[in-house]
């Protein structure tokens, strides 16, 4: 007998799960601290290292500053991934880069207290992901063309 697998869910040795959340963390007061490429690599590059140290599975990712799209198993506590996430990518960004610490954030805190989660639900994975994959265009056509076409 051959077992189906269901589509988009993530299979271990434990367990299945098949939980897609949708996370937005903004800077805080809406710096435009990753402006520049290398800037929004960087961020990119940390974020992965940290949901990799912390179990968090990120499926998609891009920094407007403030898009990423997630999942992780249930075992793993929901306001400790955002925590370690938001918490350890601030600490190690503005280590390396204190010339932005000192302008923008004095307190030390990258990230708004505040974040915007959704699971997908009523939309699906590919919607969700083809809204992040569009940010970047849709910022772009909006610089290029400020009062519409």
């Amino acid at each position: 007998m051959t077992k189906e697998k269901i589509q988009s869910a993530v299979y271990t040795h434990r367990f299945v799960y098949n939980f897609h959340y949708h996370l937005i963390l903004v800077t805080r007061y809406r710096h435009q601290t990753f402006a520049t490429k290398k800037l929004a690599d960087e961020m990119k590059y940390i974020l992965r290292m940290v949901a990799k140290d912390n179990d968090v599975v990120m499926e998609k990712l891009e920094v407007m500053p403030d898009h990423v799209l997630i999942s992780f198993p249930p075992s793993k506590a929901l306001t400790n991934a955002i925590k370690a996430l938001k918490g350890r990518s601030a600490f190690i960004f503005l280590k390396r880069h204190p010339e932005i610490r000192q302008s923008q954030y004095r307190g030390g805190h990258l990230w708004s207290p505040s974040y915007y989660m959704s699971t997908l639900g009523n939309m699906s994975k590919d919607v969700v992901e083809n809204y992040i994959n569009n940010q970047k265009y849709n910022a772009l056509q909006k610089k290029k063309y400020p009062n519409g076409r």
